[in-house]
């Protein structure tokens, strides 16, 4: 087995990005199924899904996703699919997160708090 790297950018990940009974949960263009017949169904709680947003939007490494090309040229996920559906879903608005915000403006020295929610 061949193992290449391949860096996808999110906006590439969650293009198309569907989550039907019928057609199962693909992303990256129609191209990647995301939950294969032998994934399991989504299980992450809050406080998981929380920490993989945060993790990106800190912009630290997530761990690595493993995904297997077909013979037809589209992927399957293998490894990582509570990640993607994670990324997936709040793109595209399933869930925000809470987050405060603190700023301190270099012309007054004041502080400014915001809680995004």
């Amino acid at each position: 087995m061949k193992i290449e790297l391949a860096k996808i950018k999110i906006r590439d990940l969650v293009a198309d990005y569907t989550d039907t009974a019928e057609n199962g949960v693909t992303g990256y263009h129609g191209k990647l199924d995301i939950r294969p017949k032998y994934q399991r169904e989504f299980v992450y709680k809050e406080a998981q899904r929380n920490a993989v947003i945060d993790t990106v939007r800190k912009g630290f490494p997530l761990n690595v996703m493993y995904w297997v090309k077909r013979e037809d040229g589209t992927f399957e996920v293998l490894d990582g699919q509570q990640r993607t559906i994670s990324i997936c879903q709040f793109v595209k608005g399933d869930f925000r997160l809470n987050i405060n915000i603190f700023i301190i403006s270099p012309k007054t020295n004041k502080t400014y708090f915001w809680i995004m929610n």
